[in-house]
């Protein structure tokens, strides 16, 4: 289900800045035809209300009143239309209320309006004291690369990261990088990776809580989804407002898979519906099995 808004009702989603000492130059490669490749997305998170046979019952959104009218409407009515498989407890199906996050996203097509649609959902969360999940122990953050902070180059780096029996880091993957600035196509590959260089370095050296219950704790390692973001601090040294709710532009990243990892491993995968600041279990699927499309019908 894709819905079209004005240009109104997606206020503010091309607002990405061009570095000073990038051309405008309408050419392949140049920041003109980098701003063609802009969309616009927020993160919705809420609950899911699953009846006994699979079918949603109920859908409660975070913070409602901060979301647009019409990304309430499309959540909710596509939602609705979704059927899980049934969750089993104990030998019965019983009825369950599990989290959800969605990347809603919106795109600028023909006479100037936007057609917004859903991108990807999760229905796990963030474990912080689960034995059967890794936890985070020490997670110091990346430093911002001089060369990236002097330029105002930002974006988000969604992390892969392998951690072995001992909690330690065995390696770490950048497997998507979004842009939240604009300059020419190479100088975007190349932030693309000075800031997936960063982030990677950062989390070899983190050390994680390893499952110590049920089959999880058997595994010789597990992978585990960080998101990170890079963002240049306001004037007065405060972090950047609270985004919930509104739209945020940027210029994703091609998808990546790690060397350790195969296709059937990923797929279905979205790590870009993962919220920033939580550690999500890669390979244990703690939510419930969506069997309906993720747009519904």
């Amino acid at each position: 289900m894709n819905v079209r808004f004005g240009a109104l009702g997606v206020a503010g989603v091309l607002l990405l800045a061009a570095p000073v000492w990038a051309s405008a130059a309408v050419s392949n490669g140049s920041v003109a035809s980098v701003r063609q490749q802009v969309e616009s997305s927020m993160l919705v998170g809420g609950d899911v209300h699953i009846e006994q046979d699979g079918t949603v019952s109920g859908v409660v959104l975070r913070q409602e009143e901060k979301l647009p009218e019409g990304v309430v409407k499309l959540v909710r009515d596509t939602a609705l239309q979704w059927r899980f498989e049934p969750i089993v407890v104990d030998g019965r199906t019983v009825k369950a209320i599990a989290p959800m996050s969605l990347r809603v996203v919106a795109r600028k097509v023909e006479g100037g309006s936007y057609e917004v649609s859903l991108r990807g959902v999760s229905f796990q969360k963030s474990e912080t004291t689960d034995p059967h999940a890794v936890t985070a122990m020490e997670m110091a953050p990346p430093r911002y690369p001089e060369l990236a902070y002097q330029s105002g180059a930002t974006g988000d780096v969604y992390l892969l990261v392998k951690v072995g029996s001992d909690g330690k880091v065995e390696d770490a993957f950048a497997e998507q990088v979004n842009l939240t600035f604009l300059s020419r196509e190479a100088d975007q590959r190349r932030f693309r990776e000075v800031l997936a260089k960063s982030a990677v370095s950062a989390a070899k050296r983190w050390t994680f809580r390893v499952p110590t219950a049920g089959e999880e704790a058997t595994q010789p390692y597990w992978n585990v989804r960080v998101p990170v973001s890079y963002a240049i601090q306001l004037a007065g040294g405060s972090q950047r407002p609270e985004t919930y709710g509104r739209w945020r532009s940027y210029v994703a990243g091609p998808r990546e898979r790690a060397p350790w990892r195969s296709e059937s491993q990923e797929a279905g995968s979205a790590p870009d519906t993962l919220a920033e600041g939580g550690v999500y279990m890669a390979d244990r699927n703690t939510g419930p099995r969506l069997l309906t499309p993720l747009q519904g019908g």
